[in-house]
């Protein structure tokens, strides 16, 4: 096996910045915007992402949830091993809103058409964007595209990308793995 970095601490704090430049350029007050973390690794993601728009750029009352899609997934129950189900928090209505997913790697787009489905039991938003820190653009199933994008990574199916976290991991990176 044989891994390979594709971003390191620095680049990944760079892309972090970037991104939430481009959503306060589009989004600005966030008064009509719901930010949502895909449990369980988008959910440290967009941490990151909301500690930056609150900390450093002072955007106040940011509408943050995170959800969990396990029983959504059009796989569920095709594994082998139990679900390990994460919990929602959707503490206020998306109707209406702007919502974002947030997720760290869009691959085949099962877990976004996942997102989307599972949504609608918090309301109908008005429309919904997909940020992610990497897009294997090569790799879909379903027809689904970032609208915000740390970085694209063309990598074969026999390849995994990982991407740690100081918060689960001990480190910020993304390796290329493969088998």
């Amino acid at each position: 096996m044989s891994q390979k970095r594709l971003l390191d601490a620095k680049e990944i704090e760079i892309i972090l910045h970037r991104l939430a430049c481009q959503l306060i350029e589009n989004h600005q007050d966030f008064s009509e915007t719901a930010l949502i973390g895909i449990q369980p690794r988008g959910v440290f993601f967009a941490d990151r992402i909301i500690k930056i728009l609150s900390e450093d750029y002072q955007i106040q009352n940011l509408k943050y949830g995170k959800l969990d899609i396990t029983f959504y997934r059009d796989d569920f129950r095709r594994s082998e091993k139990p679900l390990e189900a994460n919990k929602t928090k959707i503490d206020f209505l998306v109707e209406d809103k702007k919502v974002v997913f947030i997720d760290d790697v869009l691959f085949t787009g099962r877990s976004i058409r996942s997102a989307l489905t599972a949504i609608q039991s918090y309301g109908r938003p008005k429309s919904i964007e997909l940020l992610t820190l990497i897009d294997r653009r090569f790799s879909r199933h379903l027809p689904i595209q970032p609208d915000y994008n740390g970085r694209q990574v063309d990598a074969i199916n026999e390849e995994k990308v990982i991407v740690n976290w100081l918060e689960n991991a001990k480190e910020d990176s993304v390796y290329l793995v493969k088998k």
